[in-house]
């Protein structure tokens, strides 16, 4: 595991007060080799070695051998259970958890405007999967994770987003299969719990990333940080005014097993650090000031990228807050180790 990473954890792991709860549970997460999966795979591992916790992981993986690469042969606190979120066929894991968090959904903006049936239907039809198992088992809780994307096309920041608020969706266009995907899986999240008592949390996460991010992500965030490693000129698409918050990977985490602990059934909660709102030009900028003195951003306007529409989502996390959440990394913090992790990568080729 890269090192930054791992010290991300480990401090998580320090700081984290919620073990009695999780002692001798059965957590199963579905998208286990994503960004945030494997994040939190790999803490509520440390839990057991560090705390002797006794966690039972059940990680719902695409690709065995690659979950394997990332945590090891399964053993008795690791499982693996393969399945695709993109096929239809049943999700019938054969064991029981108490805990599931559901991350498994696609990410990247140009398999948004290329795939938007596919975004859909993987995302609808997985988060339906995911509650009638959840269902069955009678779980003890739910968190299904969510975007800050379905606040759609907001023009006004004057007031911070808080959960009800939400903008204007374009829904003939392909690049929204995403965030009404999101409304929808949200909207069935809320009717599992009305009709069947399935005690599920919504976590409305703001743009995520940290030490760890594939190599071939392609996200804005990535681009950046990877200009800053190679020295190239940090490269804007756009004309850089969209806005919106962030949250680091390990603070991600630590909302996702807060809302899993202390969050209300049907709820959904906005998880973000409200004081890393900016603008992409005023992140690029902030990046060359911080890593690349003297340089300044470049703007080459495409418009095949499949970005989202330039928006302004300030987000509100009160709700999450009053829970005893609160965000440990700022903006800064979180490029410097994102570019720490790459140079890791780039240096030494750890995974």
């Amino acid at each position: 595991m890269n090192k930054i990473l791992a010290e991300d954890i480990r401090l998580l792991a320090g700081q984290y007060g919620g073990v009695s709860e999780l002692r001798g549970k059965t957590v199963m997460i579905t998208g286990a080799t994503g960004l945030i999966g494997s994040c939190l795979v790999r803490f509520l591992l440390l839990l057991n070695s560090e705390y002797h916790a006794g966690i039972r992981v059940i990680a719902v993986v695409r690709n065995e051998a690659k979950a394997i690469s990332m945590f090891g042969p399964s053993d008795n606190t690791l499982r693996y259970y393969v399945h695709d979120f993109m096929d239809v066929s049943c999700f019938q894991p054969n064991v029981s958890a108490d805990y599931i968090v559901h991350l498994a959904a696609p990410t990247a903006s140009r398999f948004f405007a290329d795939h938007p049936a596919a975004t859909m239907l993987t995302v609808v039809d997985g988060t339906r999967a995911m509650l009638d198992y959840a269902r069955r088992c009678r779980v003890k809780a739910v968190v299904f994770a969510s975007s800050l994307e379905v606040y759609g096309t907001v023009v006004d920041d004057s007031c911070p987003l808080t959960e009800s608020m939400l903008g204007y969706v374009d829904t003939a266009n392909p690049r929204s299969s995403y965030p009404v995907a999101k409304r929808a899986a949200e909207a069935l999240c809320h009717a599992y719990a009305h009709e069947y008592g399935v005690p599920v949390r919504i976590a409305r996460l703001a743009q995520t990333f940290g030490a760890g991010i594939a190599d071939d992500d392609n996200r804005v965030f990535a681009q950046f940080a990877r200009a800053v490693v190679t020295g190239s000129d940090i490269t804007l698409h756009t004309n850089g005014t969209l806005r919106r918050c962030y949250c680091y990977t390990t603070d991600a985490v630590d909302a996702i097993l807060c809302l899993l602990i202390k969050g209300s059934d049907g709820e959904v909660y906005n998880v973000a650090n409200e004081d890393t709102y900016t603008s992409i030009m005023e992140m690029a900028q902030m990046l060359c000031d911080s890593f690349m003195p003297g340089k300044h951003p470049v703007v080459v306007l495409r418009q095949d990228m499949g970005y989202s529409p330039a928006t302004k989502l300030r987000l509100n996390a009160a709700k999450l807050r009053s829970l005893g959440w609160k965000p440990r990394y700022d903006l800064p913090e979180m490029f410097a180790r994102l570019i720490a992790s790459m140079r890791v990568n780039l240096t030494y080729g750890e995974p």
